[in-house]
């Protein structure tokens, strides 16, 4: 057997050369495309310094018994060392398991999974509805456009506040309810009307973003699938069951998602309607908060554990969420 050599290496033809080790790897990695590490390089920096380093310090605070009382403080020209301990997965286990579990957790997570459910479909069908008379051809369309999304232009705060002075005893709603000799509901003093308030207001604030979402969802769709639909017989709804909702299929899927994250963790609106008059009325995000700075002591041990329980919780969701779609995806494919 013949093997031919290359008289310039000195290697057998057709060798592969010995793998470089993962240090070499990485020097030649950086050496080839130093710029594009150069660009990332400030968007890495920001994001380990406002995500990474408080999400890592949270998850140690997680650990151990760190309140108001024992953490490093300065009172005075007095400076006082740190003197909490850790203490493992013992806050976890008094969330989840502990004897004041269902007031101070499970209560308050079963109130967020409606909160969010509810919102969110109130959010896409409203949303959805508006976007579907939109995209048809009405004099002063654009005029209506820009009502619409009037409300998800307003900051945040005015539009609760607007609310609150709204759903106040003396406020317009109940004064209109008078005069319609109907009852008035102590909109920010009963539990359910608390929760009801709270459901109608983030409705307000999130249906424009669903609105102009799926209106530009509906805009990409061909026109000529309409045409051809109705050549085939398709009636209106048939149309939009067939034709429509498949043609959304990517934008609603999205906005869904982006809007179960974002109402999951809807701090602005529950805290600036009722602040910490509506206990019963508090999702997990501001009941957190309450934990850590809305009371005294200031638990910061069991405020940074609801946070990452609420991080857990929406990567599980997350996770799952995708899977199904994935799997519809396929299953829509065969």
């Amino acid at each position: 057997m013949t093997v031919a050599i290359d008289r310039a290496t000195g290697k057998r033809r057709g060798e592969r050369e010995p793998r470089p080790g993962p240090a070499q790897r990485l020097r030649n990695g950086f050496h080839k495309h130093w710029y594009a590490y150069a660009m990332i390089a400030p968007v890495v920096i920001v994001l380990g310094v406002l995500v990474l380093y408080p999400l890592a310090y949270g998850l140690y605070l997680t650990l151990t018994d760190a309140t108001s009382l024992n953490t490093a403080r300065t009172i005075g020209v007095n400076e006082i060392d740190a003197t909490y301990k850790f203490i493992g997965l013992d806050n976890y286990a008094d969330i989840l398991w502990g004897p004041t579990a269902y007031d101070r957790f499970w209560s308050h997570f079963l109130w967020t999974i409606f909160w969010t459910a509810a919102c969110v479909a109130l959010h896409f069908g409203i949303g959805l509805g508006l976007a579907l008379l939109l995209n048809q051809k009405l004099r002063g369309r654009t005029l209506y456009r820009i009502i619409l999304v009037l409300p998800w232009a307003v900051p945040t705060f005015v539009t609760v506040f607007g609310w609150r002075f709204m759903l106040a005893d003396g406020g317009i709603i109940n004064s209109g309810l008078e005069l319609l000799h109907l009852p008035t509901p102590s909109w920010l003093e009963d539990t359910f009307w608390q929760r009801f308030a709270a459901i109608m207001v983030n409705t307000w604030c999130g249906v424009p973003f669903m609105m102009v979402s799926l209106l530009g969802g509906l805009q990409s769709i061909d026109a000529s699938l309409y045409e051809a639909s109705e050549m085939d017989g398709a009636n209106a709804w048939q149309r939009f069951r067939y034709v429509t909702l498949p043609g959304l299929r990517s934008v609603s899927t999205t906005v869904v998602l982006l809007g179960v994250i974002w109402t999951f963790n809807q701090f602005t609106i529950i805290f600036m309607l009722f602040g910490n008059t509506a206990p019963d009325a508090q999702i997990l995000v501001t009941w957190a908060y309450q934990l850590g700075f809305g009371q005294q002591p200031r638990d910061y041990a069991q405020s940074a554990a609801y946070g990452i329980l609420l991080l857990s919780i929406l990567i599980v969701f997350t996770s799952f969420y995708r899977r199904w779609l994935n799997r519809n995806e396929q299953q829509l494919a065969i």
